[in-house]
């Protein structure tokens, strides 16, 4: 029998024990509804309030300034969508040519109600640069949105230098931070943004469960109507099974951040060095500033489909790209955006490296792509 070897974390992750272990007595035993006020509600309660103040202290937030959602993609489509609308008026809306597709197309959609929309172009590494944003924004901007770092190549952006620009200017700044929330460390006041989303399942939590920052005194439309959940801005009864699941991931992945670091570093230089010890012609894509654990790999004269799918039989789990646009086999809107050159492109692979794999295994993963390739 084949031995599973994952390395596709960027895509999703295994959920952690302690988080488990947290969100059982929520699903059977403690199954009262928070908004209530009689007592066996009182442990729901609590439990929110505990992940609430929890999640904010791993970001240097406040406990009011965290909203609870069902992942990254409506925290992003809520930070985008219920900012451009909120006032009413035509200013323009800035995003990158990388961003996640949660972001792009919110910002399709905005552009179809008559809102204009910039998409900046990004350098050979993946890097928005500051002067790139200077040459576009204007007085008439609303909200910039910049991904923290990019899910298929994992540069990090200046986030901080991006964000001061967009206050110079008037604007609010948004990052998609679903895939640095858990992996490197975020201090919300530090980076100077207004909004930030994230999604638990990015950082050994459960599915379905995110949580959106909202600065406080930020001017944002509900995300739905009903309740007086979450202040009033988003409705709905609130899954505390899941929310303490993230509030868990997140708190434990926080604490070893630093030592998650130096391990998928390390694993790292191993999968690279026996690449290049075989002789293996492929382009690393991205910045030196990367999240760790995250490579993007391009091998000329091969398909990226091809790699992936020979790579499965052996029992290995890589991506060619975002598992959110795995059903589209041509160049990935990044790539294109860095541009690569289509013979390398066209064989990229994304081996997204987590806490839990062994050095034992990416040389295993590095000595199949090294058979298939010679």
């Amino acid at each position: 029998m084949i031995k599973l070897i994952y390395a596709d974390n960027a895509a999703t992750t295994q959920l952690s024990q302690d988080a488990l272990e947290a969100m059982l007595p929520f699903f059977k035993a403690e199954y009262g509804n928070a908004s209530e006020p009689y007592s066996f509600a009182r442990s729901a309660k609590k439990a929110l309030l505990f992940a609430r103040k929890m999640i904010a202290q791993c970001i240097n937030a406040l406990p009011e300034e965290i909203y609870f959602t069902s992942g990254g993609t409506e925290s992003d489509n809520w930070a985008l969508k219920g900012t451009m609308f909120v006032y009413g008026d035509n200013r323009k809306l800035i995003t990158s040519q990388i961003e996640h597709h949660a972001v792009l197309n919110s910002a399709k959609s905005i552009e179809k109600m008559g809102y204009p929309v910039v998409y900046l172009p990004v350098d050979a590494e993946g890097v928005v640069q500051s002067d790139t944003l200077e040459r576009y924004i204007t007085n008439r901007t609303k909200l910039v949105s910049v991904m923290l770092s990019n899910n298929e190549i994992g540069t990090v952006q200046p986030i901080k230098e991006l964000a001061e620009i967009a206050h110079t200017y008037g604007a609010l700044f948004h990052t998609d931070a679903v895939q640095a929330v858990g992996h490197v460390c975020i201090d919300v006041k530090e980076l100077g943004v207004d909004m930030l989303s994230a999604s638990a399942h990015k950082f050994n939590g459960p599915k379905g469960i995110g949580f959106l920052y909202i600065k406080k005194g930020t001017e944002i439309a509900p995300y739905s109507d009903g309740g007086a959940q979450e202040s009033g801005k988003r409705a709905g009864t609130e899954n505390i099974a899941l929310i303490v699941g993230m509030a868990t991931a997140l708190h434990e992945n926080n604490l070893t951040i630093r030592d998650n670091e130096v391990h998928l570093l390390k694993m790292e230089r191993t999968l690279l060095r026996h690449l290049d010890e075989a002789g293996i012609d492929y382009i690393r894509n991205g910045s030196k500033n990367r999240i760790p654990g995250t490579l993007s790999l391009s091998f000329r004269g091969y398909e990226g489909e091809m790699l992936l799918h020979r790579l499965d039989l052996k029992g290995i789990c890589v991506s060619t790209g975002s598992a959110c646009d795995s059903e589209n086999t041509r160049i990935s809107h990044v790539l294109q955006a860095i541009g690569l050159e289509e013979e390398y492109a066209l064989g990229t692979i994304r081996i997204s490296l987590g806490r839990l794999n062994t050095t034992a295994e990416v040389i295993a993963i590095a000595d199949a792509i090294i058979s298939i390739i010679k």
